[in-house]
């Protein structure tokens, strides 16, 4: 018996009986379509020897030409596309949807659309785009991955007739393996980048700087190693006083080109120099043709080199090599800049913990020496004191003694050196000059605490050791016993007024110079008068500020100016020098800079002021 004729029926309402389907099914193998599209493809995968269509249903052949002309074109784009019926089955495909597949079947058509794709692995955003586009009459899509380095973005689009019914959908899928492949190695770099400094507070108290810069080393070879695929690897950081660059880490590099000298410059530095000088990164693909090149790795034949910036500045450079031609391409560069921001980041953070650290030393060393400074003063006064009285009678007693100051003084270096030590100083190329006042003693006698702890604050930051008096007696004794490079005498203390003082101190010690200072210039026993005569140089009135001390301390230490050569008087021109206040008088006290503040504000001093800064300077300088 020859086989039964088959014919392909469309109804897009679904088979039902009546009279022709009756007729018909007599004669024919009876296959029913409910759509154009669907019928398109099982004329494609069968063999049929005719096509029914009710006239009810000759609407509907209205967009065969459209469909088989729109087929026409998705068979030539590059992106895969597949129809999907509402039970998920593909029921038609183009060529390059074919492509994308590794599933071993010989066609997808028919098949359930996760399992054409062999059950993949959806990544997101969307769980379930078909779920999604049909509940939503919109297009909906989502990431697959459908082997271990395969990735697939598929958008779905829902196609409803004119009822409202859905009909199919439209799967339109695109690899995007390479794409995601780069993204996920630049947040594998991200996080590298961010894992580089990133220490506990546990680590960051046991591990000391070079530790830490060790680790961080340790964690750019291995990232370069394991996520860049790169052996030949140098870092140089800028030194910016010098412009020179100082090799940090080097990997693969041959010993001449670790120690070679490179300065951040355009030319005869090498292609680093010429990164760190431009901020800009180099790329050179044949070295052997590249006049900036310098080898770097023994054979090397292309390399990389992006500067470190940390918020606009270059702070280094990062030099990758390879032995081939063409080993690095513009994505590689975008790669490598970005870790290199990291680096940048970390080296910042790194030296800022060093900086925190240290501060923090620092502070604690200046609130111990600061809360010492006046018991330490208040030994060695008293001990000096004593010292002086019982001269001549004990020896046992004086040697004591003599050892009593001596570990007290020494109680002030040693806390100074012990904070050095509890956070290495930064390497300087540039060596750091030495306080203003380093290797002074000054000798501060006045009653007021305030002023005492002002001076050991101000005089000390710039470097001078500083030793106070709190009457005129014990300034007197301090300086039978010890030397001094100058000595601040307020006016008015307890025992002996400031004239008295000074010559007393002048008696014990001839060549040492005397400053006397006073609270708006009230001086009732014409002190400063009496000391000018006899070769006071200077006077700091009360309140004063920093950098007028300073100026009275420089002042004072060079010693007086050299008497200007004698000239005709009717020709005499007219002094440099400002003309001597008129001797102060509780009536007409000298004008002061500036109100009472506290020492860290630039200013030290005794009660407010409200004399407005007019005629006389802060400090006089006479000659």
């Amino acid at each position: 018996m020859a086989d039964t004729p088959r014919l392909l029926v469309i109804n897009r309402d679904g088979p039902r009986p009546n009279a022709v389907s009756d007729r018909l099914a007599e004669a024919f193998e009876i296959v029913t379509v409910g759509s154009v599209s669907e019928a398109l493809a099982s004329l494609r995968d069968q063999e049929f020897s005719g096509v029914f269509v009710e006239t009810s249903q000759i609407p509907s052949l209205r967009g065969v030409g459209v469909s088989i002309q729109a087929e026409e074109i998705l068979d030539a784009i590059a992106d895969g596309v597949a129809v999907v019926d509402p039970d998920l089955r593909i029921i038609w495909a183009n060529p390059e949807f074919h492509s994308l597949l590794d599933s071993g079947l010989e066609t997808v058509i028919g098949e359930k659309f996760y399992i054409a794709l062999d059950h993949p692995d959806i990544l997101g955003p969307d769980p379930c785009p078909f779920t999604s586009a049909v509940a939503s009459r919109a297009p909906a899509g989502t990431v697959m991955k459908i082997e271990p380095n395969r990735y697939l973005r598929v958008t779905v689009t829902p196609v409803f007739d004119g009822t409202g019914r859905l009909t199919h959908m439209i799967a339109l899928t695109r690899d995007i393996t390479d794409e995601t492949q780069q993204q996920q190695k630049v947040n594998a770099i991200h996080k590298a980048g961010d894992e580089l400094a990133d220490l506990t507070p546990d680590e960051l108290s046991e591990m000391g700087v070079e530790e830490r810069v060790d680790l961080l080393k340790f964690n750019i070879a291995r990232h370069m190693k394991d996520l860049l695929g790169l052996d030949f690897i140098e870092i140089r950081l800028l030194d910016r006083g010098t412009g020179r660059l100082i090799p940090l880490l080097t990997e693969g590099m041959t010993p001449l080109a670790a120690n070679r000298e490179l300065y951040a410059r355009k030319e005869g530095n090498g292609v680093t120099g010429f990164v760190a000088a431009t901020g800009q990164s180099y790329l050179c693909p044949d070295s052997t043709n590249d006049p900036l090149f310098l080898e770097g790795a023994a054979g090397a034949r292309s390399s990389l080199t992006v500067p470190l910036s940390f918020h606009g500045t270059v702070v280094g450079t990062l030099n990758v090599e390879s032995g081939h031609n063409n080993a690095f391409d513009d994505r590689d560069r975008q790669f490598l800049e970005i870790y290199g921001r990291n680096i940048a980041a970390a080296l910042n953070t790194l030296e800022l913990l060093q900086a925190e650290k240290a501060s923090t030393a620092t502070a604690s060393v200046e609130a111990i020496s600061r809360e010492l400074a006046i018991p330490l003063d208040d030994i060695i006064s008293d001990a000096t004191t004593v010292l002086d009285r019982y001269s001549g009678h004990d020896d046992g007693i004086i040697s004591r003694l003599r050892h009593l100051l001596y570990r007290a003084r020494e109680i002030r270096s040693l806390i100074q050196k012990v904070g050095s030590t509890i956070v290495p100083q930064p390497k300087r190329s540039v060596p750091v000059p030495a306080p203003r006042l380093a290797g002074t003693r000054l000798l501060v006698a006045d009653a007021d605490e305030a002023i005492r702890r002002s001076a050991h604050t101000l005089l000390g930051h710039q470097g001078a050791s500083v030793e106070t008096a709190r009457d005129a007696h014990e300034a007197i004794a301090l300086m039978r016993q010890s030397s001094y490079s100058a000595a601040f005498v307020d006016i008015r203390l307890p025992d002996l007024d400031g004239y008295e003082t000074f010559k007393r101190l002048r008696e014990v010690q001839p060549g040492v110079p005397i400053i006397l200072m006073t609270g708006f210039g009230y001086d009732p026993s014409h002190s400063i008068v009496k000391a000018r005569q006899e070769g006071l140089q200077t006077v700091l009135y009360k309140p004063f500020r920093a950098d007028r001390l300073m100026d009275a301390v420089d002042q004072a230490l060079r010693g007086p100016s050299p008497a200007p050569p004698k000239s005709d008087p009717a020709a005499a021109p007219p002094s440099s020098s400002p003309p001597s206040p008129p001797p102060a008088s509780p009536d007409h006290p000298p004008t002061s800079q500036s109100p009472l503040e506290s020492p860290l504000d630039g200013h030290v001093g005794s009660p407010k002021s409200d004399v407005p800064e007019s005629s006389s300077e802060i400090v006089q300088h006479d000659s």
